[in-house]
């Protein structure tokens, strides 16, 4: 793509532009003019493809789901290729940039924030505070047009987070079910010595099958309300994240993480969904049972995550942007989340560290002569990638173990 001429393709488009400091501000209009250049396509309404005939919400699969390994039609590990595209409110997308850092993977994958663009967000998200509004590193407006360069006929919802080959300028893997993983796995060998072994080889079985229940309860399972577009299908998540709630309740109680005494990729996944929850999406949602910081252990759990540097700088909490409705009745989120101070609200005292046997240390590391050939192993698949929506329709993923209570308890040792 060439430099467009911004003057003469706004002219063109009667676009009516507004200055302030000589920027130029990123209205609907200059979307369409961005597409129209690039021939990006309109993102697709969630309501229209993601509720079945119930009016439940059934999330989209991912579609880029290609793993990484050594198999000839498999992605390769690499230094300098990689890129992390994500959004600060995004809590999917908070996953993988945790993740990266807390491997030690800064200087092997980049990251890059993506927002939405224009009033309306009618082509998803893009690279609005980029000089002409394009991604510094491949040129494209919009993050679904690294999908096009894929495939042409692209049709669904851009995502993030997306991992994307900076050099190909084409998306490879938008796979939040697996994408920490393979972090954790065919990156080991360009993370430090002393990274933290968050996915123990000889334990995935039990993380993976607790992460797929997370998934719908969870994860998912306030967006099963938010998303929502009947009562029994709003009721149903509602039902299903506050059981939910409960049951990790109780397994924090006598655990200081969700598998004892260091932090897993399970803990990345539970904490993003529990903290932005809390802070944001529960006042938009509708009546609920208990606010997240009603649950005793739950909360003081969360608490002691946000103290990791690694998990408080990419949590995205609600800022006082100087425009808070004035009206009596204005949004809580402007009006008052806005204006507390998290950093008091999210302190902890540590008192959590009780429940560990090596309450020093938050990380399990990997076994002494334990080399990168030791600790490869083939992902597993889930059942939330599944095409058909049929299948992912039926949320009720049961655990061998029940989530209230940790199956490795005491088996993670350094």
């Amino acid at each position: 793509m060439g430099e467009i001429n911004l003057a003469c393709g706004l002219n063109a488009h009667k676009q009516k532009v507004a200055k302030e400091s000589n920027n130029i501000i990123y209205t609907d209009n200059l979307a369409e003019y961005f597409a129209k250049e690039n021939g990006s396509k309109p993102r697709p309404q969630i309501h229209k493809g993601e509720i079945d005939e119930r009016g439940f919400w059934v999330r989209q699969h991912n579609y880029l789901i290609t793993p990484f390994g050594d198999k000839e039609n498999e992605l390769k590990a690499d230094k300098d290729r990689y890129i992390i595209y994500w959004a600060p409110g995004c809590n999917w997308s908070n996953r993988p940039v945790i993740a990266r850092d807390l491997l030690g993977l800064h200087d092997v994958i980049l990251d890059y924030k993506v927002s939405h663009t224009g009033e309306t967000n009618k082509y998803g998200w893009g690279f609005p505070e980029e000089p002409l509004f394009r991604d510094k590193y491949t040129g494209v407006y919009f993050l679904s047009d690294l999908y096009l360069n894929v495939d042409p006929n692209f049709t669904g919802r851009a995502t993030t987070p997306t991992l994307a080959d900076y050099k190909e300028k084409k998306a490879v893997n938008n796979d939040y079910h697996r994408l920490t993983n393979y972090l954790e796995v065919q990156f080991r060998k360009f993370q430090p010595k002393d990274a933290p072994d968050l996915y123990p080889k000889k334990y995935r079985k039990e993380i993976d099958e607790f992460n797929d229940w997370l998934f719908p309860n969870i994860n998912d399972g306030h967006y099963r309300q938010a998303f929502a577009q009947s009562p029994e299908g709003y009721k149903d998540g509602q039902k299903a994240f506050h059981e939910a709630l409960e049951k990790l309740d109780k397994r924090l109680e006598t655990n200081r993480f969700l598998f004892g005494d260091y932090i897993t990729d399970s803990d990345i996944r539970a904490y993003v969904s529990l903290i932005k929850w809390e802070t944001d999406f529960y006042v938009n949602v509708g009546p609920q049972k208990k606010r997240v910081s009603e649950y005793k252990n739950v909360w003081e759990y969360v608490k002691e995550l946000y103290s990791v540097p690694e998990f408080k700088r990419y949590t995205n909490i609600p800022k006082d942007n100087g425009e808070a409705e004035k009206k009596s009745f204005g949004t809580y989120l402007p009006r008052i989340a806005s204006k507390i101070d998290w950093d008091i609200e999210l302190k902890t005292d540590h008192a959590r560290a009780k429940l560990s046997s090596d309450p020093n240390n938050l990380f399990l590391r990997h076994p002494e002569g334990e080399t990168v050939d030791d600790y490869q192993s083939e992902i597993s698949t889930t059942k939330w990638n599944d095409p058909r929506q049929e299948v992912r329709q039926d949320k009720n993923f049961i655990l061998s173990v029940d989530a209230s209570i940790n199956p490795l308890k005491g088996l993670l040792k350094n």
